[in-house]
């Protein structure tokens, strides 16, 4: 991952040194469950924490020679240790220990995720019940459509992730699940019970079972969870940049001070927040596909999802903290111009009553193909000629037979289109995510 956007604490999980740290811990937690059990002398765990070295250049110097990560990581972290050596990594494969820390790591990260994304949720939903009752043009296929409140267009991501949430929360259970179940998964050198026990000083789950590694699905569900929640992002910052659009101008995302836009032209506000979140977007998206190619593995297992994990799990997991995180920042300071959002309600000349007006004519006893085509050939007139759609109702004899100027003005007011809006805001008030 690269260091532009990196963030601590997340940024600090993933660093070569913590994953040795990560290795350490689930080797110790192993000879601590046998110490617990009795099964070795007690004492023992806690002269190795104390003599073993975590020394990164050490291990990647050892590394050159033997060309395994995981061998050369016990040479260098037990080489000031004695009698006790002969305790540790013994019974275990490499992938017992490589793969319960990498549960770890997810793990621990998950959380700081599940953290923020909690308050982003609640961001989104302040700024919605800010704008509760904001005017604002609803579109369809980019046209305008109907009038609808800004308010309940924040309220449809605030769902969205809430239903992330959940995704993230069960993608949570599962990879805390790890193993210590020896080269391919049977136990013929380790006692099931110091699986149970050592995995439970680490706050993990026993896989109920494995090969020689945790079963990929695992890690492709927390990778699709990932890529849904940051898509479920650029929906918010594609909206956000489209709004923002000099056309349309209704929304835009902190400018600080001091910000620059353009170094040609001085005048630039540019959505580039938005746009890098859309394009982290596609970089989870990506990972997530290659996790899928990593589910299928050889028999008991081969590496050929190895180096795949070393970067998209790390880089999927960095990414999305730095998008929830960021996000917040972008909805606490979004900018909203409802007077914008009004000008460009007016630029529609009214056509967007025109189911408002095709009802009131069926209603009034006009066949609904007749009332549908009036209304269609004078909708299209009156925007070629940027004619007032009301005015040009009035003067429509078919339609001034059936309704009065009174009932056509009453079709053209906005409080229908806000008059569910505390119906929908209501099934949100007591949610917590």
């Amino acid at each position: 991952m690269i260091e532009r956007y990196a963030l601590s604490p997340i940024k600090d999980i993933w660093t070569q040194e913590e994953q040795y740290r990560r290795w350490l811990e689930v080797e110790l937690a192993v000879v601590q469950a046998k110490e617990d059990l009795g099964l070795i002398l007690k004492g023992i765990t806690e002269t190795m924490r104390h003599k073993a070295r975590i020394d990164v250049p050490h291990i990647l110097e050892i590394e050159q020679e033997v060309d395994h990560d995981m061998i050369a990581f016990i040479k260098s972290a037990t080489r000031d240790f004695g009698d006790e050596e002969r305790y540790f990594h013994k019974g275990l494969t490499s992938s017992d220990i490589v793969d319960t820390a990498l549960s770890l790591g997810m793990v621990r990260s998950a959380k700081w995720i599940i953290k923020e994304l909690k308050k982003l949720i609640e961001n989104v939903k302040e700024k919605a019940i800010e704008h509760r009752y904001t005017l604002t043009m609803g579109r369809t296929h980019g046209v305008h459509a109907e009038p609808t409140s800004f308010g309940l267009k924040l309220l449809t991501y605030v769902y969205e992730l809430e239903r992330n949430a959940k995704r993230l929360d069960h993608a949570f259970v599962n990879i805390s699940h790890a193993k210590l179940s020896g080269a391919v998964g049977n136990y013929a050198n380790i006692d099931p019970i110091i699986e149970e026990r050592a995995l439970r000083l680490l706050e993990l789950t026993p896989c109920k079972i494995s090969t020689q590694i945790v079963p990929r699905d695992i890690h492709c569900e927390f990778l699709n969870a990932l890529a849904l929640l940051g898509t479920g992002i650029e929906r918010l910052a594609t909206e956000i940049r489209h709004l923002q659009r000099t056309e349309v101008a209704e929304a835009q995302e902190p400018f600080k001070k001091g910000q620059r836009g353009s170094s040609a032209m001085p005048h630039k506000k540019n959505p580039i927040l938005c746009e890098r979140l859309c394009g982290m977007a596609r970089i989870l998206r990506g990972n997530a596909i290659v996790s899928y190619e990593n589910v299928t593995l050889w028999h008991e297992r081969d590496i050929s999802h190895s180096s795949a994990e070393r970067m998209i799990l790390p880089d999927s997991i960095q990414i999305i903290y730095y998008m929830v995180v960021k996000s917040q920042a972008l909805v606490k300071g979004l900018i909203v111009n409802s007077q914008k959002m009004r000008e460009n309600f007016q630029a529609s000349h009214n056509l967007v009553f025109s189911q408002n007006v095709l009802n009131k004519l069926i209603d009034a006893g006009m066949k609904r193909e007749e009332a549908y085509t009036t209304i269609q050939s004078l909708a299209l007139e009156c925007y070629r000629q940027e004619r007032d759609f009301r005015l040009a109702l009035k003067e429509t004899p078919a339609v001034a037979a059936l309704l009065k100027e009174a009932e056509i003005d009453r079709l053209f007011e906005t409080d229908l289109y806000l008059k569910n809006v505390d119906y929908i805001f209501k099934k949100f008030e007591n949610d917590r995510p």
